[in-house]
């Protein structure tokens, strides 16, 4: 039997992305679910959700929103009026070689956002990572973390497979291209044959937009799309079809 994650990022992001997770939790094939946990939203979305058979994750955030850390205990990754620096600063900086990020500075962060996660949750991530940036010293601050704590790393890598626990997991970023159709890209990366050491793992932003999402991310019309895909009867049909196993990290 093949088997297949299938995750939604960014728990907490807007209540509109909340409510399209649970949507697609509750309705749909998503068992996976990572929690962004400094942001207004979070609790919000935690409520929502935290019944349901499903496994959490850290979805560590330092571009989106307020730090949980004073912002000047951590200036390489706020701005001027004391928010974490978006996305794009970051990925302008990398283009240039240049990792902005302090690594003493992003671990106090990693380190406050995890005891929110606990917290919140009242339990341990299953697994441990980040958001959106692409960052050297970002992913070395997981990994302290993690290493600190015990936790199940999940490196950050947007070019390639990454390794969580002793598997390699394989996941398209075909969210990013145009024309994006997330049922059609399930289905083509589904039916691939794995090695036994490999794990398909399709990496989801599934939410309903609201005007907070419209304002700050860049990531928009795929959110609904990929609602709909993990509801859908015809990715249910197929997985039963092709008998494909949606498996959680708890899993691996």
């Amino acid at each position: 039997m093949k088997k297949i994650i299938v995750r939604a990022d960014d728990l907490g992001f807007s209540e509109g992305v909340n409510y399209g997770i649970e949507k697609a939790c509750r309705d749909g094939i998503i068992r996976s679910v990572g929690i962004m946990p400094n942001m207004p939203a979070t609790e919000h979305g935690w409520n929502l959700v935290k019944d349901l058979p499903l496994c959490f994750g850290q979805h560590t955030n330092i571009c989106v929103g307020k730090p949980l850390t004073d912002p000047k205990l951590i200036p390489s990754i706020c701005d001027e009026n004391g928010n974490l620096k978006s996305s794009k600063v970051y990925r302008q900086a990398m283009k240039n070689g240049i990792d902005i990020v302090n690594l003493d500075e992003v671990v106090i962060e990693i380190e406050a956002q995890y005891q929110a996660f606990k917290k919140i949750t009242g339990r341990e991530p299953s697994y441990f990572e980040g958001h959106a940036v692409a960052s050297p010293n970002f992913n070395e601050g997981l990994r302290i973390v993690a290493e600190r704590h015990g936790l199940n790393l999940l490196p950050v890598c947007f070019d390639g497979p990454t390794m969580f626990k002793n598997t390699k997991m394989i996941s398209p970023f075909d969210f990013c291209l145009p024309g994006y159709n997330p049922i059609e890209v399930l289905k083509r990366e589904a039916i691939k044959e794995r090695k036994e050491d490999e794990c398909l793992m399709m990496v989801c932003h599934p939410g309903y937009l609201d005007q907070y999402i419209l304002d700050v991310s860049s990531l928009t019309l795929p959110r609904p799309l990929e609602v709909q895909m993990a509801i859908s009867q015809e990715v249910k049909d197929f997985l039963k079809e092709n008998d494909i196993e949606v498996i959680t990290y708890d899993d691996i």
